[in-house]
């Protein structure tokens, strides 16, 4: 593969010949599985280093678009149509753009904050990419759908479940900063500001209250969503309450990042450099964390490659928006070097050897739920970190 048009002049040639390769070797896994697995989806995880159908729930086939993580699926094809221009990967892409379209119109499985991350990928980006109004008109539904769980006076969308869910009520959490775009795309395309107020209070409570004076991260946070009182951090999927999540501190770069770029906020650019920061003085030496920041080299607990895509997708935006020239130059380095250490030692030696594009990645280890497997959105940000990479001009779907 030749060099992707507006690559950074300032890149070894050597690193810039193995992010070709890498996106090579990871647009051929993904035409392999397209032909695995047709219109059906992928579970979240790997089993084995191999992806099982998407196992069958009550009231859902097996294969079939529910949870938090199918639109990764698609994402991946949008990326490799503009990479190839090949229309394999175009078709691929709109028959699951119809059947998110589906899923909006039938209301599966759409209890959740992670419309945002659903909805850019499966509908935006054909909506960006193609001028697909049919694509257009369900990502502006699933705006609507998740401004439902805005809370007045707590200010914040909350993450999962019924919204009369005791156990969850007046609860959000750091990945819902993902979520944002979706919102702030619908504002842009309608005009209409109480999508950009929600994204300026939901950024703010976040920025105020899951990030931490050290500059680390909790999971989640509770709000009283009566009064609009904060009241505590907890984990979810973290080693404990006061832990630093690996996937949330990567979602804490990349996520106030997107929402300054949107916003204009300084704050949220702060935010993000602070959680950028200290991401990346817990980094062990071969710069791909564990699931847990609380664990340090020598540790005996699997990484999270996963969290290491997604911090270095993050940190090639926060480089885009930093207004200090050496800061951008530095987190543009460490993207790169957390880029290949993953190109060099959390890709499989073979197709047979894994149908995901990078290894070692862990869903949640305190449910032993996908620990030292292939992730779908790890698969994606992997993806999506590489093209950065090559082409620092290309625009995300975010």
């Amino acid at each position: 593969m030749t060099s992707l048009p507006g690559a950074d002049l300032d890149l070894s040639a050597t690193t810039s010949s193995a992010i070709d390769a890498a996106i090579v070797d990871v647009l051929a896994t993904l035409r392999r599985n397209i032909d695995t697995f047709g219109v059906r989806y992928p579970d979240d995880t790997t089993a084995g280093d191999r992806y099982p159908i998407r196992p069958a729930a009550p009231g859902f086939p097996a294969g079939a678009n529910r949870g938090w993580t199918t639109s990764f699926w698609p994402g991946m094809m949008w990326i490799a149509w503009e990479v190839t221009g090949d229309v394999f990967f175009r078709d691929a892409g709109l028959a699951h753009a119809a059947d998110f379209a589906r899923r909006m119109r039938e209301e599966d499985d759409l209890d959740t904050h992670d419309l945002g991350f659903l909805y850019t990928l499966a509908s935006v980006a054909p909506h960006r990419l193609l001028g697909d109004e049919d694509a257009r008109a369900t990502a502006l539904d699933a705006a609507d759908q998740l401004m439902r769980r805005f809370l007045e006076p707590a200010g914040i969308i909350q993450a999962w479940g019924d919204l009369s869910d005791p156990a969850q009520r007046g609860r959000t959490i750091i990945d819902s900063l993902m979520n944002m775009p979706l919102l702030t795309w619908a504002g842009q395309q309608t005009g209409q500001r109480r999508f950009a107020d929600a994204v300026k209070r939901h950024t703010t409570q976040l920025r105020t209250h899951i990030l931490r004076s050290d500059d680390t991260t909790f999971h989640t946070f509770y709000w009283d969503a009566e009064t609009g009182e904060p009241l505590r951090g907890a984990t979810e999927q973290g080693a404990f309450d006061d832990s630093c999540w690996a996937r949330g501190q990567a979602w804490g770069i990349y996520g106030f990042a997107i929402n300054h770029r949107a916003t204009g906020d300084p704050t949220l650019l702060d935010a993000s450099r602070r959680c950028a920061e200290r991401f990346l003085s817990l980094l062990p030496a071969d710069r791909v964390p564990f699931w847990d920041m609380v664990y340090t080299d020598g540790a005996d607990v699997p990484r999270d490659s996963s969290s290491a895509a997604i911090a270095a997708s993050g940190l090639f935006e926060l480089a885009g928006v930093e207004t200090d020239p050496a800061g951008a130059r530095r987190y543009r380095a460490a993207a790169y070097d957390i880029l290949t250490s993953l190109i060099e030692n959390y890709t499989p030696e073979s197709p047979e050897a894994s149908d995901a594009v990078i290894l070692h990645s862990v869903y949640d280890f305190p449910k032993s739920v996908g620990v030292d497997e292939g992730t779908l959105w790890g698969d994606y940000f992997y993806l999506e970190a590489l093209l950065r990479g090559a082409r620092p001009d290309w625009k995300p779907y975010w």
